[in-house]
């Protein structure tokens, strides 16, 4: 079990401790990997797998799902997601439970294993980064370098504040997008990469993209103006932006992303500086899910 201690605010620890306890009490031995920083529980945990751990557990939002993705993808450790963190939108895509603990035990005891496709970029020093989720790459991107210059204040508020700074001065970025090898050349606001449908929380940028369907959904909203832009962006908690005539969404399983100055982020977390390649592994990553008795 790694644990964020500052997951939503500090109550994940409390639920990570309870699903530990619980799972004990059903006669598993659990053992504590977490550390103080992100980094320090990816060493414990890269310890831990190599002494024979079955289920790598983690307990956070999508960033600590990210830590999990990045050290099980592409082995057979089966990753076990106890959701406790704001956004929870990997958790909540594959119907696992949000702040939880009995519900999570029970899914971790008694769920079963579901393979799900996972993005992955390769470095220029040839090291594989994973996300499961979402990969953003334009305005969501930029507010979130803008938010994360900031100390105050915490949480969702900190971003809405950066969405509120940056809208008065973002221009449409030049990007050339090229996927399966089709090339695209476009001035857009917002390219996001869906292995996953949503990203911030519930945002459903790339509603019908699949975890097990061996492709990405590409969201491109092309040029627009600011005013235009402030009405289509509250439509992506439904899904609804998809209907604009400025989205575009196409599907393909290598994409690769070009445009000056922007850097992504996928699962929350910050990801490559672009320009970078992502690709498709079908079946990468095994995640715990809720099984019949536990649905």
């Amino acid at each position: 079990m790694v644990i964020n201690p500052t997951a939503d605010k500090g109550r994940g620890a409390a639920l990570g401790a309870e699903v530990s306890a619980r799972l004990r009490a059903q006669g598993h031995e659990v053992v504590d990997l977490s550390g103080e920083t992100a980094a320090a529980a990816g060493d414990r945990a890269l310890g831990g797998l190599a002494a024979g751990l079955d289920v790598l557990a983690v307990t956070g939002g999508d960033g600590t799902v990210n830590l999990g993705v990045n050290l099980c993808a592409g082995t057979d450790t089966v990753l076990a997601i106890v959701a406790a963190g704001t956004g929870n939108d990997v958790a909540r895509a594959l119907s696992l439970p949000l702040r939880d603990a009995p519900a999570a035990a029970e899914v971790i005891s008694h769920g079963v294993v579901r393979a799900i496709d996972a993005g992955r970029h390769t470095d220029a020093n040839g090291v594989s980064h994973w996300f499961a989720g979402v990969l953003g790459a334009g305005f969501d991107s930029v507010v979130n370098e803008r938010a994360n210059t900031w100390g105050w204040p915490r949480g969702r508020m900190r971003y809405n504040l950066a969405i509120a700074r940056e809208l008065p001065v973002f221009t449409p970025i030049p990007y050339v997008i090229e996927i399966d090898g089709m090339r695209h050349a476009s001035q857009a606001m917002l390219v996001a990469v869906g292995n996953g449908p949503s990203y911030g929380g519930g945002m459903m940028v790339c509603p019908d993209a699949s975890f097990d369907d061996g492709m990405f959904d590409v969201l491109i909203v092309h040029q627009i103006s600011t005013f235009e832009f402030l009405k289509v962006f509250p439509k992506v908690f439904s899904g609804r932006h998809v209907g604009h005539p400025a989205v575009q969404i196409l599907r393909g399983s290598q994409v690769r992303l070009e445009a000056a100055g922007i850097v992504s982020y996928a699962d929350g977390e910050r990801f490559a500086p672009l320009p970078m390649s992502v690709q498709v592994v079908p079946g990468a990553l095994n995640v715990l899910v809720p099984g019949p008795a536990v649905a």
